[in-house]
């Protein structure tokens, strides 16, 4: 029998699309409303630019896009979710572009199942796991696998051996 793949614990949900999703709120420093940023050339379409938090470059990805989604116009809802992912080098601050957060939610270790196998690949690595709220899921988001390639890039280990262009 497969137990559990995250321990009984606190998750803030936020929606994209009409999909429910969560972090662990342990990963979570703060949120804030859709602000101003600064364009990055030459970057992934899901990396919307940088935002200035106090006085320090905080890159962000659109998560839609970073998942595969439709992008959707930003409404008074959209907002950022600052998040600690973990690097090489300690931990990275960046920025997750959301269509609106719900709640901070406790969900019960019993409520949780493991990610089901989606195709020939297998799981995706970026669910940690499916939280059961009443007759609905919610897709509990693993921060360190789903920012694994910009950690790889911020920690300045993507690109070396392709001489990457100025």
């Amino acid at each position: 029998m497969e137990t559990s793949v995250v321990s009984q614990g606190q998750f803030l949900t936020f929606a994209l699309g009409g999909e429910r999703f969560a972090v662990e709120v342990a990963k979570v420093r703060e949120v804030l409303g859709s602000t101003g940023m600064t364009d990055i050339p030459r970057t992934p379409a899901h990396m919307m630019g940088v935002i200035n938090l106090r006085g320090r470059a905080v890159p962000v990805m659109d998560m839609r896009r970073k998942l595969g989604m439709c992008p959707a116009e930003r409404t008074v809802d959209t907002c950022i979710i600052i998040l600690e992912v973990a690097s090489g080098a300690g931990e990275i601050v960046m920025g997750a572009l959301v269509d609106s957060v719900r709640e901070v939610s406790g969900i019960n270790e019993a409520d949780i199942e493991a990610a089901p196998r989606m195709g020939p690949g297998g799981r995706d690595a970026w669910i940690r796991g499916m939280g059961r709220d009443g007759d609905r899921f919610v897709i509990i988001v693993d921060v360190d696998e789903v920012f694994a390639d910009e950690v790889q890039w911020a920690d300045g280990s993507a690109g070396e051996e392709s001489g990457r262009a100025a």
